[in-house]
């Protein structure tokens, strides 16, 4: 009798279609030029293609985390994954524009639901006083996308045709399946729910508090990053070879924080949102005073990324803690709320630079944003201490409304 999988490998194969997804949710930004010639259109056009796969994360994650509240969380897992694989491999025969927007649409459903159901398992398996590292080493996947995964595929996809970047996303999605099956357990401690109980947990204040500092506080690390690469350049004086730097060092700094943010959130509980949060402040503020000395800047993206990453473990077992029953639709919401932090950040930054406030105004505007996330974290503690309620495991009810 095969002798069951370590802990370790369970979460690796989980970080591996967290790798996956990250790999295609950002290397289509770098490909958009390559993309838009094959098809036929102008590159803004093409543009809309980063915007369908966001609305199918939104739309996706709380849809499917109803509708598959009863499936065993082993199975969904492996759905979600072949569902993505299946989205991406339609991308590669797309031969028309709607054809790749609807592609791109079905590819970003799965997303949060793996994200939030892979969270929940990684929590479960972990056990208490290492839940929040477990989902930093699930999350670690998509951190890790942006280091190697996003320029490996960019740099395929600009050498051979952008749908060999695509060919590679599809081959991470095939093997995550086999890893999935072969090392995921059945699970069966996991109790599943049902429809009813998803949707009656939405009820929840503190779900929603914990949801806006998400995409209030994360809204600023975006607004900094849709315009790195003309704040260094126009203003850092940099040429176009530095950014890929700036953007790796970015995403190491991303691969730090959701390691350092685990183990904070384990020994910390809402403390570690709060640092993160301050920590993100403070870090665009260094970028505003230093962006104009060009490498120190650079240098200065990696605090960034690091700041900004260290609350999404902590985020996303607070949403475990106060989901109750709700578990899956709350965990999977996380990432919907991040998406549109994502599109809320680039419309704010692209705002006051149109008011002619220049490429520093986003990562100030980044910063306001990340305080006033901090505020609403402050609300949503007082308002459970108000309710008396503490922190439990996740698999246990908790009372907070």
């Amino acid at each position: 009798m095969r002798p069951a999988p370590s802990i370790g490998w369970i979460i690796g194969a989980l970080a591996l279609g967290g790798f996956g997804i990250g790999t295609t949710e950002f290397v289509a930004m770098g490909l958009l030029p390559n993309i838009a010639t094959d098809l036929g259109i102008t590159e803004p056009t093409a543009g809309h293609l980063i915007s369908a796969y966001a609305l199918g994360v939104v739309v996706g994650a709380p849809v499917i985390a109803v509708l598959a509240a009863r499936l065993s969380r082993r199975t969904l897992l492996i759905g979600l994954m072949v569902a993505f694989t299946a989205g991406n491999a339609l991308s590669l025969v797309a031969q028309n524009f709607p054809m790749m927007m609807a592609a791109r649409f079905i590819a970003g459903l799965p997303h949060g639901a793996y994200f939030g159901v892979a969270s929940l398992v990684a929590a479960h398996l972990a056990g208490p006083g290492r839940r929040a590292q477990a989902v930093g080493q699930v999350m670690m996947g998509l951190s890790v996308a942006n280091v190697l995964g996003v320029p490996a595929a960019t740099w395929l996809g600009q050498s051979l045709g952008w749908r060999s970047a695509i060919v590679l996303v599809v081959i991470i999605g095939v093997v995550t399946v086999v890893a999935l099956w072969r090392v995921v357990p059945d699970l069966s401690g996991m109790r599943s729910t049902d429809p009813r109980t998803e949707l009656r947990g939405l009820r929840s204040k503190q779900i929603w508090l914990t949801l806006a500092v998400g995409t209030i506080g994360f809204g600023g690390f975006f607004a900094f990053y849709t315009y790195l690469n003309t704040a260094l350049t126009s203003l850092g004086g940099l040429s176009e070879g530095a950014v890929p730097i700036a953007l790796m060092l970015f995403g190491a700094g991303m691969v730090a924080g959701n390691y350092v943010g685990g183990r904070l959130a384990d020994r910390l509980g809402d403390r570690a949102i709060a640092i993160s949060m301050i920590g993100t402040a403070v870090a665009l503020v260094l970028f505003v005073l230093l962006v104009s000395t060009g490498w120190p800047a650079v240098v200065v993206t990696f605090f960034v990324g690091m700041s900004g990453s260290t609350a999404i473990p902590g985020l996303q077992t607070r949403l475990m803690d106060v989901a109750r029953d709700a578990q899956t639709i709350a965990a999977a919401l996380n990432h919907s709320a991040l998406n549109v932090a994502n599109a809320i950040g680039a419309w704010v930054g692209g705002t006051v630079i149109a008011q002619g406030f220049g490429y520093r105004a986003p990562s100030l505007v980044g910063a306001l944003l990340a305080i006033c996330g901090l505020v609403v974290l402050g609300a949503a503690v007082i308002s459970a201490r108000r309710s008396g309620c503490t922190p439990v495991d996740p698999e246990t009810p908790v009372a907070i409304s």
